[in-house]
């Protein structure tokens, strides 16, 4: 008997962390929105940098989202909370890096620029991924990765189609995405 009660506790207990990981998908495929956001504000520093303003154009943009962090739902679960917790320390991360590096005037390798943005967004896609076992914003750090061994190898011309070419799959695309998945839960 007590092998028995042993083996629904371990069944039970599966069942609960399978659903708290179904449950914490769910919750970032509500925030899809953001990673949309996310894409069309790199696009926007992107030319904000290019206009001259590079010293400036990153510490805010990161700002912006990070504040869109803050006004957004804020997570209920524990998991929800190891989520967002990484993505506001990658947030916190990408503002004083960029701006200690724009200040100092090291912010002008494009080459390193887009290999440690590119390997930042990699880490946060992938431990969220790894948390939530989720393949597919797994298949986003692995884009990011890709894209930060890329760029150290490539031509200016060619890391910056990479970096942008990440953007939209990573964040746009993957975005788009959730904010569809969302949806047809919905129904």
């Amino acid at each position: 008997m007590q092998d028995h009660t042993t083996e629904q506790e371990l069944k039970d207990r599966l069942s609960l962390i399978e659903s708290m990981i179904a449950e914490g998908r769910r919750n970032t495929e509500s925030w899809g929105w953001t990673f949309v956001l996310w894409g069309v504000v790199y696009y926007l520093a992107i030319a904000w940098s290019a206009w001259g303003h590079r010293v400036w154009a990153w510490p805010v943009i990161v700002t912006v989202v990070v504040a869109s962090l803050k006004a957004g739902n804020h997570p209920e679960t524990t998991l929800g909370r190891a989520i967002g917790s990484i993505w506001i320390a990658l947030g916190i991360s990408m503002f004083l890096l960029f701006l200690a590096l724009g200040l100092s005037g090291r912010l002008t390798d494009q080459h390193l620029f887009v290999a440690v943005m590119s390997a930042i967004l990699g880490m946060a896609n992938g431990a969220s991924a790894l948390i939530l076992r989720w393949k597919v914003q797994f298949a986003c750090a692995v884009v990011w990765w890709v894209a930060a061994v890329i760029t150290c190898f490539g031509t200016d011309a060619q890391s910056t189609i990479v970096f942008l070419v990440a953007i939209f799959l990573c964040q746009i695309v993957f975005g788009i995405y959730g904010v569809i998945a969302e949806a047809q839960e919905r129904k």
